[in-house]
C-alpha cells in the first residue's frame, strides 16, 4: 500500500503589500494543485480585505475560530476552489492568547485540518509581539517574502530579528519578488550572511518571482497567471517554486509537520 504523504506546513510572511503576497499565495497554491498535490490555503488575516477578496470569497464565510467555538458548522468554513485547492480563514477578529482555553480549541482544529492536507500554505499575520494566531505555525516552515529594494531588505531583516527573538534559533526560507534568479541569489546571499553573523539564524533560498505584468493582468480577472498565460515567465517561475517547495523538506529542511502535528525540527 502507498504511504500517505507527510503533511507539510508553510507559513508565509511578507514585507510587501497585500497585493504581492496574495498573488504569490494564490499562484503557488494553484501551481501545486496542478501538480496533483492536495493543497489547503489558510488566510491568517483578520482584515476585511486581502486574500479573500482577491480569491473571490465573501467575507461572511465561516471562520475556523467560529467552528472551534461551535458557532458555525465545518462545511461552511471550507471552500474548494475551481483552481483545485481548498481555502479556509482563521478568524475575522483577534484570536485569544495562547494560554486561553478557546485558543486550544482553535489550535486543535487547525492541527486536524493540516493533517488532512498534503501541503498547507498559510497567509501569516503576526501580532504586535510577533506571535502567530495559532501556535502550530511556529512548528512548520516559515517563509519570508522580500523584494529587491533596500527598504524591503531592511524590513525583512527587522522581521527576521523579531522572529528569532520570539521563536528562537531555527531555519527560515526566503522568496525574492521582482527579481531574476541571479539577482535574487545575490540578495539571498547577503541576507543569509547577515542572519548567520548577527542572529545565528539559518536562511534558505526558496526561489524568485520575476517582475511580470502577466501576474497583475491575471489577478485582475480573478484567476491564476498559469491559467491565463501558461507560457509567461511568471508561470514558469511559480512552477519552479512549487517544485522547490515540495522537494525542500525531503532534501535539506529541518522543519516540517509530522502526521500527529508534532514538529520534526531538530
Amino acid at each position: 500500500m502507498l504511504e500517505r504523504p507527510v503533511p507539510r506546513l508553510f507559513t508565509f510572511l511578507s514585507v510587501l503589500g497585500e497585493e504581492e503576497k496574495s498573488a504569490m499565495l494564490i499562484n503557488l497554491a494553484t501551481s501545486l494543485s496542478q501538480a496533483n498535490h492536495n493543497v489547503l490555503l489558510i488566510d491568517g488575516g483578520v482584515a476585511s480585505s486581502g486574500l479573500l477578496t482577491r480569491i473571490g470569497l465573501r467575507h461572511d464565510v465561516a471562520t475556523l475560530q467560529e467552528v472551534a467555538h461551535q458557532e458555525r458548522p465545518m462545511h461552511e468554513a471550507m471552500r474548494l476552489l475551481p483552481e483545485g485547492f481548498s481555502m479556509a480563514r482563521i478568524a475575522r477578529r483577534a484570536v485569544p492568547a495562547a494560554g486561553h482555553p478557546q485558543a486550544g480549541r482553535l489550535t486543535a482544529l487547525f492541527d486536524t485540518l493540516i493533517e488532512q492536507a498534503e501541503i498547507t500554505l498559510v497567509n501569516g499575520v503576526l501580532a504586535e509581539d510577533h506571535s502567530f494566531p495559532v501556535s502550530t505555525m511556529e512548528m512548520g516552515e516559515i517563509v519570508i517574502q522580500v523584494s529587491t529594494t533596500a527598504s524591503s531588505i531592511k524590513a525583512a531583516y527587522v522581521l527576521l530579528k523579531g522572529l528569532t527573538d520570539k521563536v528562537g534559533r531555527r531555519p527560515f526560507s526566503l522568496i525574492v519578488n521582482d527579481a531574476g534568479e541571479a539577482e535574487a541569489q545575490t540578495i539571498y546571499a547577503n541576507m543569509a550572511q547577515a542572519a548567520s553573523r548577527y542572529l545565528a539564524a539559518q536562511l534558505n533560498f526558496l526561489g524568485s518571482i520575476p517582475a511580470d505584468d502577466h501576474i497583475r493582468r491575471a489577478c485582475g480577472q480573478g484567476r491564476a497567471v498559469m491559467d491565463v498565460f501558461p507560457f509567461a515567465g511568471a508561470t514558469i517561475a511559480f512552477h519552479r517554486l512549487a517544485k522547490q517547495l515540495v522537494g525542500q523538506d525531503a532534501v535539506k529542511s529541518t522543519y516540517g509537520m509530522a502526521t500527529d502535528g508534532a514538529s520534526m525540527g531538530v
